[in-house]
């Protein structure tokens, strides 16, 4: 494929600063607001401008806008989250989550999904570069995402409903799937949002030793 060269549009004016720590999982979207085929190009031109090992760019992503494809896949979704928490805790429906638990908002996006207004897939070439190449990408659609003041959050199915998610949308066999990203107008707002401090989560040349902002 012939290379492009791809500028920096100028929707994406808000300081990176501002995009990265005002940034948080959107799980309540607007089903009302639409989002435009230019501020989808913009996310995916930020995404297709990630590094990756040996500029192999094998990321490749699956916009899903149809209405009826988003429901239909939501009912898949929903079938997904709750396999995993099965798997993980035996839970079978909502009255299994503990009060308090931090699933209860994910699980708000399991009823959710399939009024997405825009839902992206992630996937690789089963052969080589994978993961750590198709990620950098994804956070840069994330940050896109929340520059245009779209929320977003990452999110992942389960093997039990790959085979139905690949046929439905004609995915070929050799892609490894890698993440399932809703897009839309936040029913809410973004950040700012707390989080442990840094000197509890880093470590200065061995493990456990405190950083020098401790």
């Amino acid at each position: 494929m012939d290379m492009v060269r791809i500028e920096a549009p100028d929707e994406l004016s808000m300081p990176i600063g501002e995009a990265m720590f005002t940034h948080r999982a959107i799980r309540r979207l607007d089903p009302n607001r639409p989002i435009s085929d230019a501020h989808l190009k913009i996310m995916m031109d930020a995404a297709s401008k990630a590094p990756s090992g040996g500029n192999t760019q094998p990321a490749r992503f699956l916009v899903i806008r149809d209405k009826q494809k988003i429901a239909a896949f939501g009912k898949l979704y929903f079938e997904a989250w709750w396999a995993k928490r099965w798997d993980a805790y035996g839970w079978t429906g909502k009255g299994d989550i503990p009060e308090g638990s931090v699933y209860r908002m994910p699980a708000l996006l399991a009823d959710e999904l399939g009024n997405a207004p825009v839902v992206v897939l992630s996937f690789s070439a089963k052969s080589g570069i994978a993961e750590s190449s198709t990620f950098p990408g994804v956070q840069n659609l994330l940050l896109a995402a929340r520059a245009l003041g779209i929320g977003s959050v990452l999110t992942t199915l389960h093997p039990k409903v790959m085979d139905r998610v690949n046929a439905m949308f004609n995915v070929p066999e050799d892609m490894a799937f890698h993440c399932c990203i809703p897009l839309g107008h936040p029913r809410g707002n973004f950040g700012p949002t707390p989080r442990l401090p840094t000197s509890e989560t880093t470590y200065w040349d061995s493990w456990g030793a405190a950083p020098p902002w401790k």
